[in-house]
């Protein structure tokens, strides 16, 4: 017996019929490429499919600058246990034209470029249907990428059946999925103030500082670099009094700059998703594909 068929305490009667809807849209394509960044979101999406149509589903994992490796090894680690087909595609988003420049629309021209490459790995397999696991809760930000999604007719389907982060959580818990209590993680490129130039060195320098604080034990991290050289670290407001402990803050401050930075600061509002479309303006937003 599954765990999608298993009784299970933590899901109430909304959340299973939700989760019987979003069963019966992943039946419906038939066949499905899920794109996999081994997040709690795609995991879930991942497992999900597996569950419902076998060998007629595969997932799709890009490798990148953008991406640390130890997402990837553990992307590759979930699908070799779970029997899950998977492919790693290269995606080389700082050969983009423009991207490097971190214009506005940055994830889209991004998203663009990897989903044009997963349909090919699509059609190449025989399989009809893309989809990603973008949930309710990416609605309320600036997310430029999912024009692309949209235009590109990749699927949305935990989205579709109205599931948001918290509820996905649920679900994977029930499920035993590793990444039920995962931090939530995005594109390394999004630690970039918007204009300021995107290179691999500095790419480096965000994946080790966010590596060590990982390390250290912090749960929700995320290492911003302002100015090529400034690092403004978020935490779980939680962790400020262990961030700040003599030992612990002399070895982040001793690390940065190894790495590269120049200045080290704390960011005394903690982390949270997407802070740096703090700077936009609502009208920038709504143009965001067209910056």
């Amino acid at each position: 017996m599954t765990a999608f068929s298993a009784p299970v305490k933590e899901i109430d009667q909304e959340l299973e019929q939700k989760f019987q809807r979003l069963k019966e849209e992943i039946r419906g394509f038939g066949s499905l490429a899920v794109a996999f960044s081994g997040g709690v979101d795609s995991t879930f999406l991942v497992r999900a499919a597996h569950d419902v149509l076998g060998d007629h589903m595969m997932a799709v994992t890009a490798r990148s600058e953008s991406f640390p490796e130890r997402e990837l090894r553990e992307a590759e680690e979930f699908c070799r246990s779970e029997g899950i087909r998977h492919q790693v595609v290269d995606s080389e988003e700082l050969e983009i034209e423009g991207f490097s420049h971190n214009p506005k629309n940055r994830c889209y021209l991004c998203k663009h470029e990897l989903f044009e490459k997963i349909l090919g790995i699509a059609k190449e397999n025989g399989i009809d249907f893309v989809a990603e696991g973008s949930n309710m809760d990416d609605n309320g930000d600036y997310r430029p990428g999912l024009t692309a999604v949209s235009e590109l007719g990749v699927k949305s389907p935990l989205r579709d059946v109205g599931l948001n982060k918290e509820e996905i959580r649920r679900l994977s818990k029930a499920m035993h999925l590793p990444t039920w209590n995962k931090q939530s993680f995005a594109c390394l490129s999004s630690r970039f103030v918007y204009g300021e130039e995107i290179t691999r060195e500095r790419l480096h320098m965000v994946d080790q500082a966010e590596q060590l604080l990982l390390d250290l034990g912090f749960h929700q991290v995320r290492v911003r670099i302002h100015g090529g050289t400034i690092a403004r670290i978020e935490v779980l407001p939680e962790e400020f009094p262990r961030l700040m402990q003599d030992e612990i803050r002399r070895t982040i401050v001793m690390s940065f700059k190894s790495y590269g930075f120049a200045y080290v600061t704390m960011d005394l509002q903690g982390y949270r998703s997407g802070s740096m479309n703090e700077t936009l303006t609502r009208e920038q937003m709504k143009h965001g594909t067209e910056a």
